[in-house]
Parts: C-alpha cells; sequence; structure tokens
C-alpha cells in the first residue's frame, strides 16, 4: 500500500532554513522569535511529513543529511517565491537601489551566495555592485558615495564584524620562487592592510624580501605567482587551488587573519531595500565562517 506524501507546511519550512542559516537549533529561535522547542518541533514535523531524517545533530554541530541538502535547494526556491508572490500582490515588493562595494577576493565566495538568495526575493530592488579594495570602499562608504560594503575592517570599532578569514603565503609548485633570497614577493598598494601584515610577518621572521610587484587586484597578484615572479599572501578564500599554500616548510610564518566587517553609509539610513541587504549579509556571513 502506498502512502499519500503530506503537504509541506510553510512554517516548517521557515524553520528548517532558519535553522540552516543560523547553524542552531537555539539561534534559530532568536532569529524568527519563537522558542527553542517550537522550533524543533517544527522539524520534527517535516521530518514525519517526509519520512526522511534531514539534520545530524551533535553536541558541538548540527549539519545536513544528504536528504536535508536535497530539500534546503527547493525550501529556499519555495520561501523566495512565496515572498515574491506576497510582495507583488498586496504591493509591499521592495523597491530601490543599493550601491553595494566589495573587494574581488570576498565577491565569488561570500557575496555571490547572498545575492543568490537576494535577487528571487527582491527583484524590484536594483543593485549597482562595484568591485575594489577595501582601502578605495571604506571612504566611499564614509562620504556615502556607497550605501554598503563587505570589506576587511581597518579599525576594530568600525563597521559588523561578520568573520575572520584566513591570510596564506601563496606560491607556484613549478618554479619554487619562495626558495630565492631574498624572498620576491608581490603586494597590494601602501595603504593596503594586506600589504601591512605581509610585511610584519617577514620582519617577524627575520626573512628578507624584495617587492618585485605592486597590483591593486586580486587577478595581477595571482599572475605575479603563477609566472613565478613573486609569492604573495592571500585570502584564503581566494588562493587558486593549482597554486601551493606555503608555510614554516618553506621558511614562511603566520600571517594574521583578515576581520571581514560590513560597513554602511549614514546616508542610506533608514533605506528598505539597504536594510534588507544588510540583515541578509549579516545572517549568512556570520556563518560563512
Amino acid at each position: 500500500m502506498t502512502t499519500t506524501p503530506r503537504d509541506l507546511q510553510m512554517d516548517w519550512l521557515k524553520c528548517f532554513v532558519a535553522v540552516v542559516d543560523a547553524g542552531s537549533l537555539a539561534s534559530a529561535a532568536g532569529e524568527i522569535h519563537r522558542s527553542q522547542s517550537a522550533v524543533s518541533m517544527q522539524i520534527k514535523k517535516l521530518e514525519d511529513a517526509l519520512g526522511q531524517r534531514l539534520l545530524e545533530r551533535s553536541a558541538r554541530k548540527l549539519s545536513l543529511t544528504p536528504e536535508g541538502q536535497t530539500l534546503l535547494g527547493y525550501a529556499r526556491r519555495i520561501l523566495d517565491l512565496h515572498a515574491e508572490a506576497q510582495g507583488a500582490l498586496t504591493g509591499d515588493e521592495l523597491t530601490g537601489r543599493v550601491r553595494l562595494g566589495v573587494p574581488d577576493d570576498y565577491a565569488q565566495k561570500y557575496l555571490t551566495p547572498v545575492l543568490k538568495r537576494f535577487a528571487p526575493r527582491h527583484s524590484g530592488v536594483e543593485i549597482e555592485l562595484i568591485c575594489e579594495q577595501s582601502t578605495s570602499l571604506i571612504p566611499r562608504v564614509a562620504s556615502g558615495d556607497l550605501d554598503l560594503a563587505l570589506v576587511s575592517r581597518d579599525h576594530a570599532r568600525r563597521g559588523t564584524l561578520l568573520f575572520h578569514e584566513p591570510r596564506v603565503w601563496v606560491g607556484s609548485p613549478e618554479f619554487e620562487t619562495w626558495r630565492r633570497d631574498p624572498l620576491p614577493i608581490a603586494v597590494y598598494e601602501d595603504a593596503s592592510l594586506a600589504r601591512r601584515v605581509a610585511i610584519h610577518s617577514l620582519a617577524q621572521q627575520g626573512r628578507r624580501y624584495k617587492v618585485v610587484y605592486h597590483s591593486s587586484s586580486l587577478a595581477g597578484q595571482i599572475a605575479a605567482i603563477e609566472s613565478g615572479l613573486a609569492v604573495a599572501a592571500l585570502t584564503q578564500c581566494s588562493a587558486p587551488p593549482h597554486l601551493r599554500i606555503l608555510g614554516s616548510e618553506q621558511g614562511l610564518g603566520p600571517l594574521e587573519p583578515m576581520e571581514v566587517a560590513v560597513y554602511r553609509s549614514r546616508e542610506s539610513r533608514g533605506a528598505k531595500a539597504v536594510d534588507e541587504l544588510q540583515d541578509l549579509l549579516t545572517r549568512t556571513l556570520r556563518l560563512a565562517a
């Protein structure tokens, strides 16, 4: 005898996605303003309806089962379409423009998932994306030229801290540039925090170095590494897999991680589209680290 599948309730799906995004039942409960026991019950109802276990719970973390991973994509699409339909029919559809800045390092790994969730829900919002180094983006936010920016924080009290991004030394396995003395390095512009971190690390080790290449772009840094011209300190998320991560075996010490934060302009306060994107950036990327 075949069992008729039960309909999936919106509340179940909302709780499921909230738990995945928040990383725990307790955190999700705060996000959606329900008790932890109520969230747990909604997840159980969803699992019972599907006849599948969706989440694996342990003392330290919560993870998706293969079935949960499959459902997650569908759940996001259902909730996004539901929100879009509500906005279109109630006249509450979000509109406006958001000027958003991000360095090349963070765009693909961290920004793309956020925009993939934001765009279907808020198709009436125009996003103007500017890719520059953090040292350029931060003053543009301060001046009101940008509404939001995802940047490497230059001051501990500024912006909203999201996570710490490791930095790593990267070289070409083909040329083994790290064997040279003095060590040839590729760096960003003079004001760059990444440049200061790299040079400070070398000074701490007493490693002789020579700056042989300057570039404000990630592509330029990678080109210098691939050609055997230099080694460079990159964010871990931007290091291409075909290049080699270098460490103590190559005579290179650790690097301080970057504090990744979201900055917002004063001029954009009260703008609902900016509010929504900032909220999604914060909720999503605090889980990414």
